[in-house]
């Protein structure tokens, strides 16, 4: 079994035409029937029904793309890894983030990594902290941002870059909105707009109203931080964010202010893969992160 072969098994398969996948291929559409036949010889069964001109997969034919597609994938993989070896720094990047880093955070990174390296690509995956982590643990990615950074596991790696505040975001309506500071039990009566259910964020202000006594009313839920600030700018709630996210863009006709009691804060860091090494482009990226905000810490002091 050839390559080249799957190569055509595939194409013909997508196109359900041997002339038209001949033309995707730039090679005579003999040369595709040719080694379709001898696939279908080696494998001793008929891969694709003839329809006058048209072809379509037989069942076993359906079975054998799915699972050759898997393999193509891999060997991309394999192909990718041996030229970011060669040359790390002409490679792309596979990284997860949450939607609360996707504002500031994230691209001040990638824009600092770029200057230094701007031949390597970025390839983005977006989720809650579960999602990324099952990506990772699916080897769909190798790297990701999160926030809060969970421990360290037997299968994840996790690093924290910083701590910050959260602070709260409330209409200029609101009766404390010309306050200095508000306590979070202030707040008990307030109606909430939260992540939604499986994001970290969501439970790390749910864990902090537990902790002053008592259990938020959640009127509405988004796994958008704009949706979120929509919703308090339109007045039908309040909400608890991280403040790099309010850094730049407080909404029009709201308000964001520290909070005294409890003590509020997210981590910020990456977690990655323990089961494989970091392909070459990715191992540069992180370490050039870990510095970064080594740096950045160290000035902040």
């Amino acid at each position: 079994m050839e390559l080249r072969q799957i190569k055509y098994f595939i194409e013909v398969a997508k196109q359900e035409h041997m002339t038209e996948a001949s033309i995707q291929l730039h090679v005579a559409q003999s040369a595709v029937s040719r080694q379709i036949s001898k696939l279908e010889d080696e494998l001793g069964v008929e891969l694709f029904m003839r329809e006058g001109r048209n072809v379509k997969l037989t069942e076993v034919g359906k079975v054998f793309l799915e699972r050759v597609e898997i393999a193509m994938v891999e060997l991309e993989k394999a192909v990718s890894a041996v030229e970011e070896y060669l040359n790390p720094e002409k490679g792309s990047i596979r990284i997860g983030f949450p939607n609360s880093l996707a504002t500031r955070t994230l691209p001040m990174v990638i824009s600092a990594f770029r200057e230094q390296y701007p031949d390597i690509g970025f390839n983005f995956w977006q989720g809650s902290n579960k999602e990324l982590r099952e990506l990772i643990e699916k080897g769909e990615i190798d790297l990701s941002f999160v926030s809060p950074v969970p421990p360290t596991s037997e299968e994840i790696h996790s690093h924290i870059f910083f701590n910050e505040n959260m602070r709260v975001l409330i209409p200029e309506q609101h009766a404390l909105a010309k306050r200095e500071y508000i306590k979070l039990r202030e707040l008990k009566d307030d109606a909430f707009v939260l992540f939604r259910s499986g994001f970290d964020m969501r439970n790390l202000v749910m864990d902090a109203c537990y902790q002053v006594g008592f259990s938020p009313n959640v009127a509405f839920e988004s796994e958008e931080i704009y949706t979120i600030k929509g919703l308090v700018e339109a007045g039908l709630g309040i909400s608890l964010l991280p403040e790099t996210t309010l850094t730049d863009h407080t909404p029009p006709g709201t308000v964001s202010i520290p909070i005294s009691e409890p003590n509020i804060f997210r981590t910020v860091g990456a977690i990655k893969t323990k089961e494989r090494e970091l392909p070459p482009s990715e191992k540069l990226f992180y370490e050039f992160i870990i510095e970064y905000y080594d740096r950045l810490n160290r000035f902040s002091f």
